[in-house]
């Protein structure tokens, strides 16, 4: 078992900064392969009907399938995450997601596909929250923010760069290329991740209950319970709006199909520059509080996107970067205050468990969505503001259930980066701190204050 790293020499402190940046960069690497795996599908749609000769519905269950496939596993991991060390968890969830993606892009016919996806949310769903239950483990709470603000770059990475990539991948070969490419990518991340994640395992010998009882525990537990709330409202806040916004775009504002991808660049683009500075501030200034500003700015870009008239490209292209940025703005403070609900030695258990709730409210909110939302008989979608009003009073709603979530006690336990980790991350300073644009981190080293004891530690 690995214990602390908290050595006080400069050097100690040094390597201390390259393991942490060495984390987050496998990480965020993860994020973006899941991400862009998971977005991809949608924009693939048109070609994916042709070549398989499926129907729109059949098209759906292909979406569907990967979400809740995620959120079955999900409430499976809850009961049995933190029975392993994290490295093991997130390693075999890794090499499952990657093995679903490579037979996506293997697939011949509709079936073998929608089993594809099945595997692939099965183990891609659960990854989310290993990685939230490894940066509870490894950054202490005053710096948590900061640190899912770096992970949220995925998301905006795989938007501006991903699936841009992805659909001109699949337009000129084939669409199984960019799943061929996404799992043979993910293979050096997959290595790099077993050499330089430390195991993470000091929550094992707490662990006494049998998996039922943990499952029930983590859903009987009342700050547990306030939490998933949270990130239900946070869900239905989006997923109401987001997977009808490109159809509405193009059907009610006027915007051509190969225009959409500059809305996905501009979106990701912002968010990327935004994520890890929204990350400070939730750890400056404290996370309620940014929370509370960003997410009456996200209600109201929800209302003013879903009630936009036919306007000029360039106004649709700043009022969505604009949702994007908020979106993601209130998702890494909401994050954090999330992961820090819950006392270490649960962590896993009860990331694993949100996830699964995080996908089932997704589902619920893009159901909802559907059925308010229909097409008139000139090809527009009506009724889409009163989902914008929807997704903006659940907005409004997080604003109370973000101050009943507590901090539960944390230990803090920061593992020990073996040598190994140490090693790799000094001779690939140079090219991370190359990359530092990707993770979102300066080198400066921050210093805060520990609750406990009132004294300034790193």
């Amino acid at each position: 078992m690995e214990g602390r790293y908290d050595e006080s020499p400069d050097s100690d402190t040094n390597g201390q900064q390259r393991y942490e940046r060495m984390v987050l960069f496998i990480l965020a690497s993860v994020q973006f392969i899941t991400i862009v795996d998971f977005m991809i599908v949608m924009p693939l749609g048109p070609q994916l009907m042709r070549t398989l000769q499926i129907n729109p519905t059949q098209f759906g269950l292909i979406v569907s399938s990967y979400t809740f496939a995620a959120g079955v596993a999900g409430i499976v991991a809850s009961s049995l995450a933190d029975r392993f060390a994290r490295r093991t968890t997130f390693l075999v969830l890794f090499a499952g997601f990657l093995l679903g993606t490579l037979c996506c892009g293997l697939a011949a016919s509709y079936g073998v596909l929608l089993w594809a996806r099945v595997v692939t949310g099965a183990f891609g769903g659960v990854l989310g929250g290993i990685a939230m239950a490894i940066i509870g483990d490894v950054f202490p709470e005053q710096r948590r923010g900061r640190a899912t603000g770096t992970l949220m770059t995925g998301f905006a990475l795989a938007s501006v760069a991903g699936v841009p990539f992805g659909l001109v991948l699949g337009t000129n070969f084939g669409w199984q290329i960019p799943f061929i490419v996404l799992a043979v990518g993910g293979g050096p991340i997959l290595i790099l991740a077993r050499v330089a994640l430390p195991r993470l395992d000091s929550h094992i010998h707490d662990v006494q209950t049998n998996p039922l009882k943990s499952l029930v525990e983590t859903f009987a537990h009342r700050n547990h319970l306030r939490a998933f709330a949270l990130i239900v409202a946070l869900m239905i806040g989006s997923f109401t709006v987001f997977p009808y916004l490109s159809a509405y775009l193009v059907s009610n504002v006027g915007m051509s199909e190969n225009q959409l991808p500059l809305i996905y660049i501009v979106g990701g683009a912002l968010t990327f520059v935004a994520a890890p500075i929204v990350g400070r501030l939730a750890d400056h200034y404290g996370k309620r509080r940014i929370y509370r500003i960003v997410a009456p700015a996200s209600a109201l870009m929800l209302f003013v996107v879903t009630h936009l008239p036919a306007t000029h490209v360039a106004i649709a292209v700043a009022a969505f970067g604009g949702l994007m940025v908020c979106n993601v703005g209130r998702m890494i403070p909401a994050m954090a205050i999330v992961t820090s609900s819950v006392r270490p030695e649960r962590r896993g258990a009860f990331l694993s468990a949100n996830s699964s709730v995080q996908h089932v409210a997704s589902g619920i909110g893009a159901y909802l969505g559907g059925l308010i939302v229909v097409e008139a008989g000139d090809g527009k979608l009506e009724n889409f503001g009163t989902v914008g009003w929807i997704a903006a009073a659940a907005t409004l709603v997080t604003l109370w259930l973000v101050g009943r979530v507590e901090v539960a006690g944390d230990i803090n336990p920061l593992a020990t980066p073996s040598a190994a980790s140490l090693a790799i991350a000094a001779a690939a300073e140079a090219s991370v701190d190359a990359g530092e644009a990707l993770v979102g981190l300066s080198g400066e080293h921050q210093i805060v204050k520990d609750v406990s004891t009132n004294v300034p530690v790193d």
